[in-house]
């Protein structure tokens, strides 16, 4: 079974900023397939369903995100589960997403902590947010609240990064990495 985790940081302030990509990815496979999220304990989301026939659970992290893997530890993971965690990603151009089976922390922090309680073997979906502007602090720019205009860059790129996840789910990742990896195609109204 695939345990899809989306990173982020708990409480409205941050519900709408870069660095919670993963959580607005995770809610949107949640709702597209009504999977519902209920509180587990104070550090953890989780919801069991399934897409397309395959059953998954869906974890949000509650603790803050350099603390991602002690919460995760609360998960009871089977030895046959697959991890999948979706987070953002500084590294890649806005609306670009990377799907690998594996790999390091890139100097993420919540994937960091990840890796230090389960090791680095588990897949990724990462979404491009780019780099800040001159003069912007990193930590001020995944942290900020996203404009209406980027909010609507955010959400065509939470849109393709859950159907990269269902993707992985269903057909497995290098078909997704196939499909998913690069620029997003430009469509013409």
């Amino acid at each position: 079974m695939w345990v899809i985790v989306g990173l982020g940081n708990p409480g409205a302030e941050y519900a709408q900023t870069r660095h919670n990509i993963g959580f607005m990815v995770v809610e949107t496979v949640a709702r597209r397939w009504s999977i519902g999220l209920r509180e587990i304990g104070r550090v953890l989301r989780l919801g069991s369903g399934h897409i397309d026939g395959h059953p998954v659970r869906l974890a949000e992290p509650y603790a803050f995100m350099n603390r991602s893997g002690e919460a995760l530890a609360q998960l009871d993971l089977a030895a046959d589960d697959a991890l999948m965690v979706i987070y953002d990603d500084l590294d890649l151009p806005p609306g670009q997403l990377r799907v690998r089976p594996h790999g390091s922390s890139a100097g993420h922090r919540g994937v960091s902590s990840i890796v230090e309680r389960f090791g680095p073997g588990f897949a990724r979906v990462r979404v491009g947010i780019g780099r800040p502007p001159d003069g912007w602090d990193v930590v001020e720019y995944v942290l900020a609240p996203l404009s209406p205009a980027e909010l609507s860059e955010i959400t065509a790129s939470v849109e393709r990064a859950s159907d990269a996840v269902e993707c992985v789910v269903v057909d497995g990742t290098a078909v997704a990495m196939n499909r998913f990896n690069g620029r997003p195609v430009a469509t013409t109204e």
